[in-house]
């Protein structure tokens, strides 16, 4: 079967991976690997050899959520200039193929049937959106196929035990909402909040996590309005909300909806609540078009390190990330976040997949669930991926940020959510 251009994006790039990755420790960090003679035979290699490693990512390269597609273009930015400037590891060079699932559950199926069947990938990569990858987990169960580093912070990717090849990697919504409940502690300890937010898991996850961060204070819900991510325009809820007269706006969104919601408070002068919104809307894609004059003051958190902070002018990662950005992705906008975000994952799949005892599918699984400390330098400083048993969420801490002039700008402290409020539970 022909395959479209946009539904099949292919990128040959090396990655580095774990140089004698059954004995030694390789550049990239994470745990020796030490398996012992014959402890790997019998394991899943499909999609591995000794010169390649085949990855498949879902993305929705096209329907509502398709500002998620840059992403993709960071990784593909980062295993490219591994590829040619390190060899790799071990010498394997890493086949990235990148499906567009439109963000459609049952596209997502499709599409990880695809990659798993046809393309025989390694392991399924930074399958997007909280709804795609609750309708593929279970066939990445079945198939025993690893599941790594998932772009969405639904807390079940971390507290399921069901799924044991399935894994997030940015902080997790309850936890962000934490941050936000704490925040409005301080500033605005009698705060009414309107809310509006996605109708499916990852809506509910973080407007689940934010009624129970607030309960037995002053803090109070005035009002709650949901949208589908079928529905062309959130303007009927925001005219809602605004009747509230609430004034706080926690905004649980992705891209496209959150620009109408900026645009619509924007526009409605008689309403002026504090704007909260979530981390997977806060891309300056997702403010510019709202202009930068209408989100000042808009309050959101992060992890790691905007390419459009003069913070990180002098900083190596991003003055090597810029740099290969330009060498590798000519014509990319490398000040746009999400590509900061892809290059930030793919090096955190290095790290992982240099610390697997086993150049296996069971070896990568492992690896993910068994992180201790690992710095990744595209991360903010203090931010750290660290899995154990019983712990699947490998970056747990965030640092607030407000919109001032045209960027965010950082405040606070780097909060530890695990030292903070304790470890999600089941």
């Amino acid at each position: 079967m022909r395959l479209s251009a946009i539904g099949r994006t292919a990128v040959t790039a090396t990655l580095v991976i774990a140089a004698a990755a059954c004995g030694g420790r390789d550049s990239g960090g994470g745990t020796p690997s030490t398996a012992a003679a014959g402890e790997c035979q019998g394991q899943q290699t499909t999609g591995i050899t000794d010169t390649s490693i085949k990855l498949g990512g879902i993305y929705p390269l096209s329907g509502p959520a398709s500002a998620y597609g840059d992403i993709p273009k960071g990784i593909k930015a980062y295993f490219d200039y591994v590829n040619a400037e390190q060899n790799g590891i071990g010498g394997r060079k890493v086949e990235f193929v990148v499906r567009d699932d439109g963000y459609q559950p049952p596209k997502a199926v499709e599409e990880a049937r695809r990659l798993v069947e046809q393309e025989q990938v390694f392991a399924l990569f930074q399958t997007l959106g909280t709804p795609s990858t609750t309708a593929t987990w279970d066939y990445a169960t079945q198939r025993k196929v690893p599941q790594i580093f998932v772009a969405t912070g639904a807390s079940k990717w971390g507290l399921d035990t069901a799924h044991p090849w399935t894994i997030g990697w940015q902080p997790n919504y309850i936890s962000e909402a934490r941050v936000y409940a704490q925040y409005l502690k301080t500033e605005k300890p009698q705060a009414k909040v309107a809310v509006l937010y996605q109708n499916d898991d990852f809506g509910k996850d973080l407007l689940g996590g934010f009624k129970n961060a607030i309960a037995g204070t002053e803090i109070t819900i005035a009002a709650e309005q949901s949208y589908e991510v079928s529905d062309p325009s959130v303007d009927p809820q925001m005219r809602n909300l605004a009747g509230s007269k609430a004034d706080v706006f926690l905004n649980i969104t992705t891209p496209k909806f959150g620009s109408q919601a900026l645009a619509a408070d924007a526009k409605n002068t008689k309403w002026n609540p504090l704007h909260i919104v979530n981390n997977v809307a806060a891309s300056v894609t997702v403010l510019k078009p709202v202009g930068f004059e209408n989100v000042q003051g808009v309050v959101s958190s992060s992890y790691y390190k905007d390419p459009l902070d003069p913070t990180w002018a002098d900083d190596a990662e991003m003055k090597l990330y810029k740099q290969k950005m330009q060498q590798y992705a000519p014509g990319v906008d490398a000040n746009i976040p999400y590509h900061t975000f892809g290059w930030a994952v793919a090096s955190s799949f290095h790290k992982a997949m240099a610390a697997a005892k086993c150049p296996t599918r069971e070896g990568l699984r492992d690896s993910v669930r068994d992180l201790k400390g690992v710095q990744v330098d595209m991360l903010l400083p203090g931010v750290v991926l660290d899995t154990a048993q019983g712990d699947g969420f490998p970056i747990e801490s965030m640092q607030l940020m407000e919109f001032k002039g045209e960027r965010w700008e950082l405040f606070g402290e780097v909060i530890d959510t695990r030292k903070e409020f304790g470890p999600l539970t089941g």
